[in-house]
């Protein structure tokens, strides 16, 4: 019974046993937090760019997912065809806090007039922060599970590495890119020993690849369908799909579809040329919704030093 019981809690904290599951937080405004997963969007709005999002999943859970995200970028050099940044993501599950610090470079190749080809790098450090003293444990005689008895809190310091490619035009975007390429694992196999668990918790590389386009309705009245597939070894392949519209360059409406798992409701609204403002909402189409008052998501954007000879149409991407 108690190695049962052991292989659940290490499952609910982490999201995955032997790669079973997708680990990396997932978002509904994806469109707008392209950063964070590819770092050749480094610099790529042309501006120094802020951002901040704040995801709180399957509200009524008790432990439910919470994720906060802040991204900074600016074009640097000389003919402003590198982007520097830095993205840090905070993602809390139950008793385990998740933090990833990484510093994102890009490289851009003017292909023509109005498209580039851009080349990112992501570097940085992973923080996981599992404290069992929040964990409702069953009590067992002295010695019966040694492993919770000596390891009240857990804490793994990890390196972070991983690649991007970009490619845009006025239009037109898409991207492909690995976030993390090295395999970090939770626990070390020897504190496990006496459970009987056949593998060891062990993050995987997840391949992100994205995609929109943007169609001018007319001249009030822009749309940009838009797409992310999530990869992950020994998990099925996440794809989510969304219809956005612009309004006079401020007003934004959309939906989305997590495809076998949630409709989605979309809104933003550009309030000056600096700051935009996003809110998300989740419709479970699984079971958990019976349980659970969804999912939310609010982004802010604030940009500075636009150049309008740089950026000729408020940026839909």
């Amino acid at each position: 019974m108690k190695h049962s019981y052991l292989t659940v809690i290490i499952l609910i904290l982490l999201g995955t046993f032997s790669s079973k599951a997708q680990q990396d937080p997932q978002y509904t405004q994806y469109m707008y937090n392209t950063q964070v997963v590819n770092p050749a969007y480094a610099g790529n709005r042309e501006t120094l760019n802020f951002g901040l999002l704040y995801r709180t999943q399957w509200v009524g859970f008790e432990g439910a997912p919470k994720t906060g995200t802040f991204t900074v970028s600016s074009p640097v050099g000389i003919f402003d065809n590198m982007g520097l940044g830095l993205s840090i993501v905070r993602d809390e599950i139950g008793p385990s806090i998740e933090t990833n610090v990484n510093v994102d470079y890009s490289y851009s190749i003017q292909t023509s007039q109005t498209a580039k080809l851009s080349f990112g790098l992501k570097a940085g450090v992973d923080l996981l922060d599992v404290d069992f003293n929040k964990l409702n444990l069953p009590n067992y005689p002295a010695g019966e599970d040694p492993f919770f008895e000596n390891n009240n809190i857990d804490n793994k310091l990890q390196p972070q590495i991983g690649a991007g490619v970009y490619y845009n035009t006025e239009k037109f975007y898409a991207g492909l890119s690995v976030p993390n390429f090295l395999t970090t694992k939770h626990f070390d196999r020897g504190s496990l020993a006496n459970t009987q668990l056949e593998t060891t918790p062990a993050e995987r590389m997840h391949y992100f690849l994205i995609a929109g386009y943007v169609f001018d309705i007319s001249d009030n009245l822009k749309f940009k369908p838009a797409t992310l597939f999530k990869m992950v070894s020994g998990s099925p392949l996440q794809a989510d799909v969304s219809a956005n519209f612009l309004l006079y360059d401020k007003l934004t409406l959309g939906a989305a579809y997590r495809w076998s798992a949630a409709f989605s409701g979309l809104v933003g609204f550009q309030f000056t040329d600096e700051i935009f403002l996003g809110f998300g909402y989740d419709y479970q189409t699984t079971d958990i919704e019976d349980y659970s008052d969804g999912s939310y998501e609010f982004m802010l954007r604030f940009e500075l030093f636009n150049r309008p000879e740089r950026v000729l149409t408020p940026r839909f991407f």
